[in-house]
């Protein structure tokens, strides 16, 4: 009962951050409602008994990813706001559109067509299959890894494929168009 009750709390918060992010305005509130989001999933992994995955998404996560969006965003600045109603680059909008919808379509591919495989396990979307071995002695860490670097392999490349147009996004929805050039001042000359 009482992970049931924990899980609704980590399960709102993880839902209550990602409705922070898309709906602030602030990007700086995004982010950190982007860190409450990560922290109700590290919770959420906890609970099933996932602690290295718990670790990775704090460390990992919340830690180095938003603290460099955090950083960008403040390196950037975010002085002027734009209109987002205009598109800077003729067609983006429908591009980003048919690029999420074919993401979406490998995404469910992936899933429906890896099928429930043998009594070896599942097959991924890679055509391998999950060698479950009733006594293993290695470390869940090493378990991990293989089967990752193995088995999942797409997986683990399309999300660091996500996180490098995440870090872009984050860069262009930031970017001070419009803005004066910064002014250096030199050494020996006086502005008057």
């Amino acid at each position: 009962m009482v992970d049931v009750i924990v899980f609704l709390i980590a399960g709102a918060i993880v839902l209550g951050g990602a409705l922070g992010v898309i709906v602030s305005s602030n990007p700086v509130h995004a982010a950190l409602s982007l860190i409450a989001s990560f922290f109700g999933v590290a919770v959420i992994f906890i609970i099933q008994e996932a602690h290295f995955l718990a670790l990775v998404q704090v460390v990992v996560y919340a830690g180095a990813i938003v603290v460099l969006f955090l950083f960008v965003i403040m390196l950037l600045g975010v002085d002027t706001s734009e209109n987002l109603r205009v598109d800077p680059l003729v067609g983006q909008r429908s591009l980003g559109l048919v690029f999420g919808g074919l993401l979406l379509a490998l995404t469910l591919g992936g899933l429906f067509l890896s099928g429930p495989g043998g009594d070896e396990g599942a097959v991924a979307l890679t055509g391998q299959e999950s060698v479950v071995r009733p006594i293993d002695d290695r470390s869940q860490i090493e378990q991990l890894g293989e089967d990752l670097f193995s088995r999942n392999i797409l997986a683990f490349q399309a999300t660091a494929l996500l996180l490098t147009i995440a870090t872009v996004g984050a860069v262009v929805l930031v970017h001070n168009r419009g803005a004066e050039d910064l002014v250096i001042d030199e050494p020996g000359l006086s502005v008057e």
